[in-house]
């Protein structure tokens, strides 16, 4: 029988947290400051080597070539391959990432997708470049083991013959594809750690979400709608084939033993019926599926033309449509990473939320041996972590359970073992329980009404350090029983808040001109405002919004933002941020219409209930939800209308209608 109290006892040399990380306090990777280490150089006009990570072949792996070729690699900064070195040139897309010598498609298949999610400001910081302050030194963020960690790197680059080892940039002088690459590599201990992994694992380094990987050998059943719900809410997508031969490209355009971005998905008219398909990308850069919707296939004859042209670039670029039944039949393993499991909410008509609790091993543990010979009272012996399913929808996943071993110094030639949970209910036996020798062992379940219990295994009886982490649908986040973690998500402050940075981020879309038009201010809010997966989640800002924006802010009606129209502008979102993340308690990225309700309240504006309903149907989804972008149009619309009002009415001009009648008819038109 299961203890809630036994939960206490035998967690109590184990640290456990509702978060997951904060890139506000981030660890600083072998102790490197990167500001401090920037500034030394600059004062002394010298350009960063890195010792702890050094241009040496200890840093490339003594394994990854031949010895010859080994010392025959030479280590270049940017500026002695370019004259003109950026971080980044118009953008940073995955089609400016070609894969080098190094096999690490994986890792540039998960950074596809990142960029593709508008994600990468995450991972890669934007205070750095070659133009100011340039001091050979660059930084970047990954999630590390339940935390994001800062890891520094100067900028010298390995070429062997002339050519780039590793990943190079379609445009010659764009290096920030090649400077993440140094960075990943320095964390995980070399270059040669990166010739060959695992997919999933760099989905979760990229974001810290939690990530599941689908069989396409024995496919669940609603594949397509959780491939389309996936790409609904902007979840990161990979695949990967099979075969013993790495990188062989056969007949129909797909590499064996290659890792590729999932980019899109979607189903459309196909002569008298419909067709699920899938869009992929090559991290090669080149190399596309010739089959049915390729490019130039006969099938797109068949599809109305302006979906046609919608969807087909006919461009080698290394990305193609194919079928689901041929992405099934021709791949292996579909990976899909998000904050919560928002893609198993296919079909679900009341969009209910995730919450998740994690617990962190603070030190190792003897745990009991796995599946083979588990003892019924093992679990006496070991940490119990409790959770409980409210959800009294049993035809939906409702749980996710994911468990991360740490690998010893972080490298993939130390001891990995097979590890795995097993899952109880309250006078009962194993119900569930999955293992795997992999670093990320994750799995979804459709469980009942109860309380029940989790603990880590290993079938190796060793000492291990493990992260583990509970996702739980529709619960009821009022309820905390004093024996259960309460179900909190991570919690960032919004970084459009920080007013007093309004000033740079203006002069850096004004393009140094003293104003910005329409164009800019949608580039803007679309770049700084929605940087975090959970706030892009309800969409992007259109221009047409963006053009309400400026108008209702542009004092002197010349379609263009002063610094003073921008910066009470910035204010303003500030403000509609905060109240958004305060009133989306479940962090699903939407408020519904009561936290709409309540979120006009917090901000200190009036509502009735046919204007919240006017406001739903005017800024709302089909399922009555209203992401950031729109809720900061329909709030900054809302305010300046309410100021409108009360100016005509101070103003002595005579209105034959109240405020609620006035809002309801701005409002909505």
């Amino acid at each position: 029988m299961l203890s809630p109290h036994s939960s206490r006892r035998l967690g109590q040399d184990w640290e456990t947290t509702g978060t997951a990380g904060n890139l506000q306090s981030l660890k600083k990777f072998n102790n490197q400051d990167f500001s401090r280490l920037r500034a030394s150089c600059l004062s002394q006009g010298l350009l960063f080597e890195d010792d702890t990570f050094p241009a040496h072949v200890s840093s490339i792996g003594p394994n990854l070539l031949p010895e010859s070729k080994l010392w025959l690699i030479q280590w270049k900064r940017p500026t002695e391959l370019q004259g003109n070195p950026h971080l980044i040139v118009d953008g940073a897309s995955r089609f400016d990432i070609m894969q080098g010598e190094i096999g690490d498609c994986w890792m540039l298949a998960a950074l596809g997708s990142l960029t593709l999610r508008k994600q990468l400001d995450n991972v890669l910081p934007r205070d750095q470049g070659f133009q100011n302050d340039y001091a050979g030194i660059f930084h970047f963020r990954f999630w590390h083991f339940g935390e994001w960690v800062d890891v520094v790197i100067d900028d010298r680059l390995p070429v062997l013959n002339g050519r780039y080892l590793s990943v190079h940039p379609r445009t010659s002088n764009e290096f920030w594809p090649s400077l993440l690459e140094k960075a990943y590599a320095k964390l995980r201990g070399s270059y040669q750690n990166l010739h060959g992994g695992y997919l999933s694992d760099a989905l979760v380094d990229f974001t810290g979400g939690v990530q599941v990987q689908f069989s396409l050998k024995d496919p669940p059943s609603e594949l397509e709608e959780i491939l389309k719900a996936a790409d609904r809410s902007r979840c990161l997508m990979g695949c990967s084939t099979s075969g013993q031969l790495r990188n062989i490209e056969l007949r129909n355009g797909i590499v064996q033993g290659h890792a590729y971005t999932v980019t899109g998905a979607t189903k459309i008219r196909y002569k008298n019926g419909w067709e699920h398909i899938i869009r992929i990308w090559n991290p090669w850069g080149h190399g596309e599926w010739k089959g049915p919707w390729s490019d130039d296939s006969p099938e797109w004859d068949y599809v109305e033309p302006k979906c046609r042209e919608e969807l087909c670039r006919q461009k080698e670029d290394g990305e193609f449509w194919m079928a689901c039944k041929d992405f099934q039949q021709h791949f292996s393993w579909l990976y899909i990473c998000n904050s919560t499991p928002t893609f198993l909410d296919f079909g679900d008509q009341n969009h209910t939320r995730w919450s998740m609790d994690k617990h962190i091993c603070q030190r190792s543990q003897v745990l009991s041996t796995g599946r083979s010979n588990y003892s019924s009272g093992a679990h006496s012996r070991n940490p119990q972590y409790f959770f409980k399913v409210t959800d009294s929808d049993t035809k939906s996943y409702n749980v996710v359970i994911s468990l991360i071993q740490k690998y010893a110094d972080n490298t993939l030639d130390a001891q990995k073992f097979k590890i795995g949970f097993l899952i109880f209910r309250e006078n009962s036996k194993v119900l569930k329980q999955d293992f795997s020798l992999a670093r990320d062992v994750t799995n979804y379940f459709i469980l009942s009404p109860g309380t029940y219990a989790v603990l880590p295994v290993t079938s190796e009886n060793q000492h291990f350090e493990f992260l583990l982490r509970i996702f739980l649908k529709n619960q009821d986040y009022n309820e905390k029983p004093n024996y259960l973690p309460s179900p909190v998500l991570p919690k960032e402050e919004p970084r459009v808040n920080q007013d007093s940075s309004y000033k740079t981020i203006f002069l850096r879309y004004a393009n140094q001109g003293s104003a910005i038009d329409a164009s800019q201010l949608h580039q803007l809010l679309n770049e700084e405002v929605l940087q975090d997966e959970m706030a892009s989640l309800g969409g992007r800002f259109s221009f047409d919004s963006c053009r309400g924006i400026l108008a209702l802010m542009d004092l002197n009606s010349n379609g263009q933002l002063t610094l003073q129209e921008f910066g009470s502008l910035w204010r303003c979102l500030a403000k509609y941020a905060d109240i958004f993340k305060r009133e989306d308690r479940s962090r699903s990225g939407f408020l519904d219409a009561s936290e709409l309700k309540s979120a006009i309240r917090a901000a200190g504006l009036p509502a009735n209930q046919q204007l919240l309903r006017l406001l739903a149907l005017r800024y709302s989804d089909a399922a009555g939800r209203i992401g950031l972008s729109d809720f900061i149009c329909c709030l900054l619309r809302l305010e300046t209308m309410t100021y409108a009002f009360q100016n005509l009415a101070e103003g002595g001009t005579q209105l034959s209608m109240t405020a609620m009648e006035w809002l309801t008819l701005v409002m909505y038109s």
